[in-house]
């Protein structure tokens, strides 16, 4: 059977295929490996299941003389949140470090192999975490918390380059639907997890190993279904009724569409010598870097600035709020918290399809223009306690932050062409697992260095907020200094009819040995099915999102 077959040659579509499956199948992947982002939810329970299963409903503390490698194998006393975290931080220095490393492994192999080797890494890192919570063994976690980052890069680049294949006339729109399926994990996973910790807990048990496991189970059939109906553009393919524009790319003139795809490529190798790479891998961590750091500070800034003026107490300060007045507090955050990912969400598709029409350049101007002045208006609207205008300029941040997620691989295709797009992205992303290293970081060294000085906790974010604001400014002129790369890196017409023919040369023998069926026409009840399977989620999870908003305004 041909879906059994993982070599690229094995999904190459037919003709009368509809290209509108294909976000499905991203969707798909992105959906489950997208809970990278949404892991916090567990780290709570994480650090309470020695001290719920005796009965003491809390945490119970380890001694403080314990070493930390001790804990990494104790069954007597609970981990610390701060050491349950360090799962996220491993989960994503493993994304750069995977997609650098196996971005041009992609290229050749093809997004089922891909996507399957995706597949069994995360799923095995989610069982591997039911292990682990089960039998108290941080340890376990940790190690498999590095299959999991190899699972999530691979499954973050897995659709990218396929979907900028199947979309030359709208990669900026095929880009964000993928990652923005990406942002919807979180939105989607993180109210599931809650859910089945609930429904599993009992008065002596968190109920995690139970959650882990049952979404293990569904990630595993939600991706598997994904890699295996994910199909490839055939050679030179183009939509119906499209001219392709051959005056320039969107980094010269700002319109939309690519340069053809055989008038020009540049090799991964090659690519990463240019100027324009570097310049967009600075531009990409500024962005990133300033973004994680609203993230990271949005939640306790809304609660600590804003405090009783949230729940009815106008004026009264965080820290003479109750404990059970905290707790009314934190669950507003909690939906402000999902606001953002929302706002993610939205970023990712809304402005890479704009940058089909605006071009890639005029977007990232925006990011950097308007997002410095939002960064650096935001200390002012949280010291005048308006709530609606603070919210207001947060989410448009955000959005911001997702966009330029979304609309760096659109990019990529129109400085360096389509035939590598997947690796060069790979390549990219080492700024995302910088930034996330560096700019939580430097959030929190700042913030301790204003509260040692004595400055109240209301005021501790605005210098952070600041420099965030200057990180877009230093963006603002990387984006201007992006030009067209120099026809000298371009492949030659021999070196890209050799790539094409080699894949060529595998499909027509696939095709002759009788294993690849006869193409049929897709069906509108696939087409339906598939858009269902993931509609669903994710409108389950915008509701979720709108449940928890509506706790802020209540």
């Amino acid at each position: 059977m041909s879906f059994l077959k993982l070599g690229k040659e094995y999904t190459v579509a037919g003709e009368g295929f509809n290209r509108w499956l294909v976000p499905t199948s991203a969707l798909m992947i992105h959906l489950c490996v997208g809970m990278g982002y949404g892991m916090s939810v567990f780290w709570l329970p994480m650090s309470k299941l020695v001290g719920v299963s005796k009965g003491l409903g809390k945490a119970l503390a380890c001694p403080a003389d314990m070493s930390i490698f001790t804990q990494l194998f104790t069954t007597e006393c609970d981990w610390k949140v701060v050491m349950c975290a360090v799962i996220f931080s491993i989960l994503f220095f493993m994304l750069g470090t995977t997609t650098a490393i196996l971005g041009n492994w992609l290229e050749h192999v093809g997004p089922r192999k891909c996507g399957l080797a995706s597949c069994c890494c995360f799923c095995f890192f989610f069982f591997m975490l039911a292990l682990a919570t089960f039998t108290h063994q941080l340890w376990i976690a940790w190690l498999s918390a590095i299959i999991g980052g190899i699972g999530l890069g691979l499954g973050y680049i897995t659709p990218v380059s396929t979907l900028i294949k199947w979309f030359p006339d709208r990669v900026g729109m095929a880009t964000g639907m993928a990652v923005g399926g990406f942002g919807g994990g979180a939105m989607v996973g993180g109210p599931l997890a809650q859910k089945l910790i609930g429904f599993f807990g009992t008065s002596t048990s968190v109920g995690l190993w139970q959650a882990f496991f049952v979404m293990a189970c569904c990630y595993t059939v939600m991706m598997l279904l994904g890699c295996f109906t994910i199909k490839v553009a055939p050679s030179g393919y183009k939509p119906a009724g499209w001219v392709p524009k051959n005056t320039g790319n969107m980094v010269d003139d700002g319109h939309g569409g690519l340069i053809e795809a055989s008038s020009f490529n540049v090799s991964t190798s090659k690519a990463v010598r240019t100027p324009q790479f570097w310049f967009c891998w600075f531009m990409l961590f500024l962005n990133i870097a300033a973004g994680i750091g609203v993230l990271a500070m949005a939640s306790p800034l809304l609660q600590e600035v804003f405090a009783g003026n949230l729940i009815g107490m106008p004026g009264v300060p965080f820290d003479q709020l109750t404990d059970a007045q905290k707790g009314q507090v934190a669950m507003i955050a909690a939906g402000f918290t999902g606001l953002l990912s929302l706002f993610n969400i939205g970023g990712r598709v809304v402005w890479a399809s704009l940058s089909d029409k605006l071009g890639r350049k005029t977007v990232y101007f925006i990011y950097s223009i308007v997002g410095a002045v939002l960064y650096a208006s935001i200390p002012t609207l949280a010291s005048s306690l308006n709530l609606v205008l603070f919210l207001c300029a947060v989410c448009v941040c955000i959005s911001f932050y997702g966009g330029g997620f979304s609309t760096i691989p659109a990019y990529l295709a129109d400085l360096f062409g389509t035939q590598f797009v997947g690796a060069i992205h790979g390549r990219l992303l080492t700024a995302w697992s910088t930034a996330g290293l560096l700019s939580p970081l430097l959030i929190n060294i700042i913030r301790d260095m204003q509260l040692n000085a004595g400055v109240a906790k209301a005021q501790a974010y605005s210098v952070t907020l600041y420099i965030m604001a200057c990180f877009l400014v230093i963006e603002f002129f990387f984006a201007i200094m992006i030009r067209p790369v120099s026809s000298k890196y371009y492949m030659t017409e021999e070196e890209v009819k050799a790539v094409k023919a080699a894949l060529e040369d595998k499909v027509a023998k696939a095709q002759a040995s009788g294993v690849v069926p006869p193409a049929k026409p897709t069906s509108a009840g696939t087409l339906v099915i598939c858009w269902l399977i993931v509609g669903i989620p994710l409108v389950w999870g915008v509701y979720q999102v709108a449940l928890q908003t509506a706790k802020m305004f209540a």
